[in-house]
């Protein structure tokens, strides 16, 4: 009886020859490679953008001067020199002295202090009363929606400087105080932006899902809802920030900001204005320095946006 043909089995020639084939249509190393997660793409994105890293090196110097930079000097801002009235910029004194005889440059140290110290704080409770009210107007919508859009938008129709004038008059005696009052008043501005991204994040699968396995609405806006709007607040804190140290230099300069013996960068273009023509040092120094901080910020803003929406950088062009 003829024996049916049986297919010989593959040699190593064969099977060396099949995997070249495979080796060159495939690319292994492409499937090893994991795919980037969404922090590492931001900051790859941000660490490339040159201004946004001007602005935060910028930054950290400008806060190094400002709290180490008296710790060298052997002057204090509590201490008058009645002999170096008036003197100007020295190696003793690098940015002269007042009408008392008080270094400047330890008190523009001062007065940066606490225009950072006013910023950060002003700006931290305005991010996080704001990115709270956002949240629940945004998700619950219906009678909460519409109390705090009403409120928003009424701190929208009165002029911001006139209301920061008397509550500044009545209870910004003192940096933290002034601090409450601007937070109370631009918290609105972060609570417009987190509820209108809150109102479509509400409505994706990922949030349905956790309600319909009887996820809290607490749980939910904490656990599943807030962690997508992180990077909008980040890109508003830092614009905030320039908003609140203008504002305050503003208020100061007019006379409604910190009071004496506490001081800022805009108390101290306030108390030199009168010496500009003699001195005009006393006025560009502190005044140079809050549009440098000012900058800064906007810079670091803007890369953590294209960082965290490139979106937003293709739709500006």
């Amino acid at each position: 009886m003829a024996m049916m043909d049986r297919a010989s089995p593959p040699t190593h020639e064969d099977v060396a020859s099949a995997t070249d084939v495979f080796d060159e249509n495939l690319d292994l190393e492409g499937l090893s490679e994991k795919p980037k997660s969404f922090g590492r793409l931001a900051w790859e994105r941000f660490i490339h953008h040159k201004l946004a890293l001007i602005g935060l090196f910028g930054l950290i110097l400008i806060a190094i001067a400002f709290f180490i930079g008296p710790i060298w000097s052997d002057y204090d801002v509590s201490t008058p020199d009645v002999a170096n009235r008036m003197a100007g910029p020295s190696a003793e004194h690098p940015f002269g002295t007042d009408e008392i005889g008080r270094d400047l440059f330890v008190r523009t140290a001062q007065g940066g202090q606490y225009s950072m110290q006013i910023g950060l704080l002003a700006a931290f409770l305005a991010t996080l009363l704001g990115t709270i009210m956002g949240a629940v107007a945004g998700y619950f919508g219906g009678w909460a929606d519409g109390l705090i859009s009403n409120l928003v938008n009424l701190t929208l129709v009165v002029p911001a400087l006139i209301v920061l004038s008397v509550f500044a008059l009545y209870f910004g005696s003192t940096w933290w105080r002034l601090a409450l009052v601007l937070a109370a008043l631009l918290w609105t501005r972060i609570a417009r932006v987190v509820r209108g991204v809150v109102f479509s994040i509400k409505e994706q699968e990922f949030v349905m899902a956790a309600r319909a396995a009887g996820a809290s609405h607490p749980r939910i806006i904490f656990r599943h809802v807030l962690p997508n709007v992180i990077g909008v607040v980040a890109v508003e804190i830092t614009l905030l920030l320039g908003t609140v140290i203008v504002l305050e230099s503003t208020l100061s300069f007019l006379g409604l900001g910190v009071k004496p013996p506490e001081t800022s960068l805009g108390l101290l273009v306030a108390d030199a204005k009168s010496k500009i023509d003699d001195d005009p040092i006393r006025v560009l120094t502190p005044g140079f320095l809050i549009v440098l901080i000012v900058l800064c910020v906007n810079f670091l803003g803007d890369g953590l946006r294209d960082a965290l929406d490139p979106r937003s950088r293709s739709e500006r062009g």
